[in-house]
């Protein structure tokens, strides 16, 4: 439902967090015009009795692949796999049902705790000749047997995994679906999203991303607010093209903005390719796939284009180049991940004016990993309290489909550094608060002010005192964008 008749709408009866006092709130042109005790708004506007409901900020997952995410729910679930052979057991069980003109796609294996070791050998003894392709959980790896690897025309060792950018661009090649189906997918997953209180992403698809968005816009998608990233072999075409982050685009009807500049220098823990100061249990620092003097050009290239650089460093090592690149380029911009970061660059983000882009539920999917290769320096893995505490801002996403795309659980993990599994809070003192995690949800926004974008979510309880069970699966009553309901849970039909 959009707004009234009169062109605008009164939320009638909400509350803020933490208050009892009930308010309305009136929206016009897709802003908040008004906000005052309740019953006294007049002008003829259409209400909506909320019910004493909560109002608050709009929640952004700050960094998503979503086409990734979409095509991920209709993929072979490989997340419960235990063991290279269960993982092939689990493939070999889905052959009844696979087509064989097409390559079988399994998603979500981790197999940095495995006692056994993908191989070529086991694959292929599972498969046959059914090309198939396995995805890893964090997208840093795809193991394959020899049918697919003939398919898409790429080497494999006895391992029979590509890692790193081989691994990038097949899973690219294994996306190339029709548009149609794609972006249907697509459209059903961002439903899901609204309906959590997501009123937009950050979409780090490794692509060429706004053309695809905009085919989606004038199809109709409208659940979500989307800032398409741009990677750097496309930078010069979007400078040409008239693009800085932030702007929107032509034809994306208010919702599609450009992004940031993404730009990857490391790998991942889970495949031990990110870039460590110390060396990892077996051997070798990880990778360091855009050196110092590199990343500074690129960062000085992007300020002067009018982009923010977002850089993938998960390392140690990678933050610390990260951080002496942004240092010597003199720009600003984000870190997406900052998984691993030594005690004494924590304080130099602040300053430097670098944003933390965190992924709280990575810190319990990956704490195992993370014990096992960064044995005794956990303590400063994923440190959301100690960035904080030293002065950095935070933002919180979930790297979709590496977790889930639920906010929820992100802040739930980002404030109990635990879920609801028997097991003990993992370096709780990295637990940051209530009141920190949606605001670290929200893009900075505080509560619900005059002036403000009409992107609200409506809650049946008050995040601040609920339980935490109930926290992780909070109930969504209604999601607004622009003073439109993208969910309405039947607040719009009352």
């Amino acid at each position: 439902m959009s707004e009234g008749a009169a062109g605008g709408l009164i939320l009638a009866s909400v509350r803020f967090p933490g208050d009892a006092g009930l308010y309305d709130v009136r929206i016009r042109s897709g802003s908040v015009r008004w906000v005052g005790v309740a019953g006294i708004a007049a002008g003829g506007d259409h209400d909506i009795d909320v019910d004493g409901r909560y109002l608050i900020p709009g929640l952004w997952d700050e960094h998503v692949h979503m086409t990734q995410w979409a095509l991920h729910a209709n993929r072979i679930d490989l997340s419960c796999a235990v063991t290279a052979q269960a993982a092939a057991a689990v493939v070999r069980s889905s052959l009844s049902t696979a087509e064989a003109a097409m390559t079988m796609v399994g998603v979500g294996f981790r197999d940095a705790l495995w006692p056994d070791a993908p191989s070529l050998e086991l694959l292929d003894s599972a498969t046959g000749n059914q090309p198939t392709a396995l995805v890893s959980h964090d997208l840093h790896s795809v193991w394959l047997n020899s049918a697919a690897a003939a398919r898409y025309g790429v080497h494999v060792d006895a391992s029979g995994l590509l890692r790193e950018e081989p691994a990038f661009a097949l899973t690219r090649d294994l996306g190339r679906l029709p548009d149609a189906v794609v972006d249907g997918w697509v459209a059903e997953a961002a439903r899901a999203a609204a309906a959590r209180g997501v009123v937009g992403v950050v979409d780090f698809e490794m692509t060429w991303n706004r053309d695809p968005w905009l085919r989606r816009i004038a199809g109709g998608f409208d659940s979500l607010r989307i800032d398409a990233g741009v990677y750097p072999a496309d930078l010069e075409r979007a400078v040409a093209g008239g693009m800085r982050t932030g702007m929107d685009v032509d034809g994306g009807r208010g919702l599609l903005r450009v992004g940031p500049l993404k730009v990857l220098i490391d790998g991942a823990l889970n495949t031990r390719t990110a870039f460590c100061v110390d060396p990892y249990p077996f051997g070798g620092h990880g990778l360091l796939t855009v050196g110092f003097e590199e990343l500074t050009a690129l960062l000085m290239r992007a300020g002067e284009a009018g982009f923010v650089p977002a850089v993938h460093a998960i390392g140690d090592a990678a933050n610390q180049v990260a951080l002496d690149a942004f240092e010597q380029a003199g720009v600003g911009g984000r870190i997406e991940h900052a998984q691993f970061v030594r005690g004494e660059d924590f304080a130099r983000f602040g300053p430097l004016g670098v944003v933390a882009s965190v992924q709280p539920l990575h810190a319990l999917d990956d704490r195992d990993a993370a014990d096992s290769n960064w044995p005794g320096r956990t303590d400063r893995a994923f440190p959301l309290r100690s960035l904080l505490d030293a002065g950095a801002s935070l933002l919180l996403g979930s790297d979709a489909p590496v977790a889930p795309l639920e906010p929820w659980l992100a802040m739930s993990a980002a404030v109990l550094r635990a879920r609801d599994d028997g097991r003990e809070p993992w370096h709780p003192r990295e637990a940051i608060t209530r009141e920190q995690a949606p605001l670290a949800s929200t893009r900075g926004r505080a509560g619900v002010h005059v002036g403000d974008p009409a992107d609200f979510v409506l809650l049946d309880d008050d995040p601040l005192s609920v339980s935490d069970a109930v926290f992780a699966a909070m109930p969504v009553a209604g999601t607004m964008v622009a003073g439109r309901f993208t969910y309405d849970g039947g607040l719009a039909r009352s």
